[in-house]
């Protein structure tokens, strides 16, 4: 139906209106959502109050539950949480709280011997989770690059700085993980974020796929620490073929991230075929572990290295594989 020259009206379903007891000359809202379609509101569109939740903390239990409850709420939407001890937080308790705040990108409004207030305040409407991500797979590619670097090289100095930088990939992991999984069930935010609901599936993977990778980097880092201090050597050749290994790895995952960011389903195949060649250095290097090292704390350590260079290439066949299910997408 039109009106006057340029206008056109709509009307509003009677069953719509009497659900939501409107009248004649009362508000509605309309957003605009990114496929164009419109979205009508009853009423004047309102702020969503920040959701809250109250968490109960027996002092004479271990924290470690807390601590996982307080990850689950935030994950989950909560910018509100009140912690309530059943008589007082204790020392470790405290340390604990503070710890994972500090992770979550949270603040501790108010405090006392019973009771902790703690809040998000970031607008997430103003994040970018491609952005995120990025800086995060960045990370991680750096952490693994300078593990095999220290590898190669028994560099416990550098090993060191690697281990301490798997806590930023983690700050971000959590904060992204958030985002998406607030954006897969509304709408409004998921349209601000520029992200279609159903690709909040593949994000998350691919998120949890960059931060194992971190931690098996750490893992390679904390194996070289480990050696150093207890006086261990690894034979030169058996380190070289480690080191080969890792970086043909690490190639695997950059190629992985860089073909979803560019779509390029070639790549990302190339990634999941050459997984068996990554397969073959891996045993090459168990052979090695075991024909030219003596000393078990040795083998343990190259096989547990060897571990993590074969799961970094596995993480980078998920990624790819991400890649080709979007390219498939049906189109919206």
């Amino acid at each position: 139906m039109s009106l006057g020259r340029s206008s056109l009206v709509i009307s509003l379903p009677k069953y719509w209106t009497e659900l939501n007891e409107l009248k004649s000359g009362d508000v509605v809202s309309i957003a605009i959502n990114r496929d164009r379609s419109l979205v009508v509101f009853p009423g004047a569109r309102k702020e969503r109050e920040p959701a809250k939740i109250t968490l109960h903390v027996e002092s004479e239990k271990d924290i470690s539950f807390v601590i996982r409850s307080i990850i689950a709420c935030y994950l989950n939407g909560y910018s509100i949480i009140r912690l309530v001890s059943d008589k007082f937080f204790t020392v470790p308790q405290q340390k604990a709280i503070r710890k994972i705040v500090q992770m979550l990108y949270m603040r501790i409004m108010e405090a006392d011997t019973k009771e902790m207030h703690i809040a998000t305040l970031i607008d997430e409407s103003k994040a970018s989770i491609e952005t995120g991500i990025t800086r995060m797979y960045k990370v991680s590619s750096s952490m693994c690059r300078d593990a095999f670097t220290a590898l190669k090289e028994q560099d416990a100095a550098l090993a060191k700085s690697v281990y301490m930088i798997d806590d930023e990939v983690d700050h971000f992991s959590f904060f992204l993980l958030r985002l998406v999984r607030r954006a897969a069930v509304d709408p409004a935010l998921a349209n601000q974020l520029a992200v279609e609901p159903i690709d909040c599936l593949d994000y998350q993977t691919l998120i949890h796929r960059i931060e194992q990778v971190s931690d098996q980097a750490a893992s390679v880092a904390k194996h070289v620490i480990m050696m150093e201090g207890g006086g261990k050597k690894v034979s030169k050749p058996l380190l070289e073929k480690m080191y080969s290994a890792g970086c043909d790895a690490l190639t695997l995952y950059d190629n992985a991230v860089n073909s979803l960011f560019t779509k390029d389903v070639k790549t990302a195949n190339e990634v999941i075929e050459n997984q068996a060649k990554i397969e073959k250095l891996n045993r090459e290097v168990a052979s090695l572990a075991f024909l030219r090292e003596k000393d078990t704390e040795v083998i343990c350590a190259c096989c547990s290295i060897r571990d993590s260079i074969q799961r970094i290439a596995e993480y980078s066949a998920d990624i790819a594989e991400i890649t080709i299910h979007q390219s498939f997408k049906v189109p919206s």
